[in-house]
């Protein structure tokens, strides 16, 4: 019941600030255009409404461990962004908590520290 009154109490100040608006216009002035809700409130969130916002997302999904095997058993070419901005490219040999080696052609093997890595990337569709 209350909100039909809001949407009728809406209508009528929409019509009679587009009435006021039409009557105050001069023939030599342009179109007048009027904002009809300048003076509504925006509305309030409501505790007890029913819609609750989304939950973040976890800090850790315990999928690392997975992720980083299927990659160095399928030995699948990865580009690894460090933190200082630096791209490596290769594939995952060996990782363990705290370092990831990165296995590469024609260039020595790295092991890199965990906390060094920005991200990890596919490179590419086939193997190495």
């Amino acid at each position: 019941m209350r909100w039909k009154l809001c949407q009728l109490y809406l209508r009528i100040a929409f019509v009679v600030a587009a009435k006021c608006a039409a009557r105050s216009r001069t023939p030599d002035e342009g179109p007048r255009y009027t904002v009809y809700n300048r003076s509504m409130a925006f509305r309030q969130a409501n505790a007890n409404s029913g819609k609750q916002g989304r939950t973040p997302p976890p800090e850790e999904t315990r999928e690392e461990a997975g992720f980083l095997k299927a990659l160095g058993d399928k030995q699948r070419p990865v580009r690894i962004k460090l933190m200082d901005g630096e791209i490596l490219s290769g594939w995952i040999e060996y990782y363990d908590t705290h370092m990831v080696r990165l296995t590469r052609q024609n260039a020595p093997n790295l092991f890199i520290f965990k906390h060094e890595i920005m991200y990890i990337a596919e490179d590419g569709d086939g193997k190495r």
